[in-house]
């Protein structure tokens, strides 16, 4: 009997947390007790926050327990230089919205503008004026198009910041014939796009020498004129 009297205790118990759990979910999913009132966003530089706000349709006194982060996540990275976004709730009260913006490495010039591309080989934008610091893609002959602009792209990532800074054209002529024009007039010829991290590291010291032109295409055996 005593441990018929303890299970049935147990269970009354067991039954008045259940009940008790399922009122709080209850009072937290449709009441304010755990409604949205603060959305933070981080991350912005060029995408305007008024733009992200408009897409995150988080409407007033939501439970933070009904927001659907995974939706709003989506609805933001549609904006074209967004690269990827992350929603988190920061209970009791506090959406993060944590934006990763795309970052131009190269631009294509156009009569409509400047055509922005990331590192991802992604048009993302265009702009009325390239961005400072933007080397220019310059395409030759048939090369032209995702191909040329994935030479490019290929070619840019691989370059040690010493020398990305410097460079103001990237010259795709083909797969195996990418060369850099630098803004004080000296040329790198690169050539593929192979083989990128020796190039990377003979290049810097081959620069420290008199000439105009210099070869790293094939870095075993580099040459300047």
């Amino acid at each position: 009997m005593p441990a018929a009297r303890g299970w049935r205790g147990y269970r009354l118990w067991t039954a008045v947390g259940l009940v008790a759990v399922t009122v709080l979910v209850l009072l937290a999913w449709f009441t304010p007790v755990l409604s949205v009132r603060t959305v933070r966003i981080d991350g912005l530089s060029a995408v305007p926050q008024e733009e992200v706000r408009s897409r995150l349709e988080i409407p007033d006194g939501r439970s933070m327990l009904r927001i659907d982060t995974n939706s709003i996540a989506q609805r933001v990275a549609a904006i074209p230089k967004v690269r990827s976004v992350r929603v988190q709730r920061k209970f009791p009260s506090t959406v993060l919205v944590t934006v990763v913006e795309r970052t131009p490495v190269v631009y294509a010039e156009s009569p409509d503008g400047a055509h922005l591309i990331d590192a991802e080989s992604v048009e993302f934008a265009i702009e009325p004026v390239a961005p400072i610091g933007v080397p220019k893609l310059v395409t030759e002959g048939s090369f032209t198009g995702p191909a040329a602009t994935r030479a490019a792209v290929d070619v840019l990532v691989t370059l040690p910041p010493a020398l990305s800074v410097q460079v103001g054209e990237v010259v795709a002529r083909s797969i195996s014939d990418v060369s850099l024009n630098l803004r004080d007039g000296r040329k790198v010829v690169w050539g593929g796009t192979g083989d990128g991290e020796r190039k990377a590291a003979v290049v810097l010291p081959l620069l420290t020498r008199e000439g105009t032109v210099f070869d790293v295409s094939s870095p075993n055996l580099v040459t300047v004129k």
